[in-house]
């Protein structure tokens, strides 16, 4: 393709990108409230649906927010240090069961989560009967579930990277003295950072955004997360608001756009991991 050509694709994969962001922009500052002759320029601006939002009894914007970013922020912590130990024990040791265990794993990333859903829903039904926090309609529950299903797709991402780390390192902290703790701590995990950022980035992002889980664990409003509160926003028969969701929805990209902005020296380097071997 000829470099005149690149640039009108450029341009036209670009403005794919970013015109729902214009059009949520949009409907976000407009008064009326509404998507009905809705244009690219609001013809009347307006923060009301900013004030409705963050001011609104029925709506707790500021704690389904809390809750996302609380669920998110354990999980990703979680899925990054369990992550970081079975990658590391796959890459460095040989064990008896080691290729039975990392075909399993890749096996079981095979199948939707959707054909989980009711098994998942009877599991927090009966673990909540022991410990109440890790049960339906918790936070801790959501947290059980994001955290085990996250780990197979992400070990396998990170054995890749602790691969390409020469063994010879760990051999010379060794014979200084060190133990396998401290050839993680202070040899490995420096090495593998970008990898470390990219598995966090994504399992915040997966948990952050999704719904479909919290639609099916969670019922009081206290408790939703934000994609699941803001979705009641538009949900009425009579009392859809898509102005206050769309202010809802640039509020609630923050947290992401933050992440990229701070983490972005460390994502090219994680996303040109090498390649996973048995």
């Amino acid at each position: 393709m000829s470099g005149g050509a690149r640039l009108p694709l450029a341009l036209l994969v670009a403005g794919f990108a970013v015109f729902p962001v214009v059009w949520i922009t949009s409907a976000a500052f407009s008064a009326s409230n509404t998507l009905i002759n809705q244009r690219l320029i609001p013809a009347q601006f307006s923060v009301r649906n900013f004030h409705k939002l963050l001011s609104s009894p029925e709506h707790p914007f500021a704690l389904w927010m809390w809750n996302s970013v609380k669920i998110s922020g354990l999980t990703t912590l979680i899925v990054v240090s369990l992550t970081a130990l079975a990658a590391y024990s796959f890459s460095r040791f040989d064990y008896r069961g080691r290729r039975a265990v990392l075909i399993s794993l890749l096996v079981s990333q095979l199948f939707p989560n959707l054909l989980a859903i009711v098994a998942l829903f009877l599991l927090l039904n009966q673990v909540g009967e022991l410990v109440p926090f890790l049960g339906l309609d918790s936070s801790g529950g959501l947290i059980l579930i994001y955290s085990s299903g996250a780990l197979g797709f992400n070990m396998w991402l990170m054995k890749g990277y602790f691969d390409a780390i020469p063994k010879e390192l760990d051999e010379s902290a060794r014979l200084d003295g060190a133990n396998d703790v401290q050839v993680l701590w202070y040899i490995i995990l420096p090495l593998v950072r970008p990898i470390l950022v990219i598995v966090g980035l994504l399992t915040f992002i997966g948990t952050y955004s999704d719904f479909l889980l919290p639609r099916i664990m969670l019922s009081k409003p206290h408790n939703f997360t934000l994609a699941l509160g803001l979705s009641n926003l538009i949900s009425g028969a009579y009392t859809t608001e898509w102005g206050t969701f769309a202010a809802g929805a640039l509020i609630g990209a923050l947290p992401i756009l933050i992440l990229f902005l701070f983490l972005q020296r460390q994502l090219v380097g994680g996303l040109s991991a090498g390649a996973t071997k048995f």
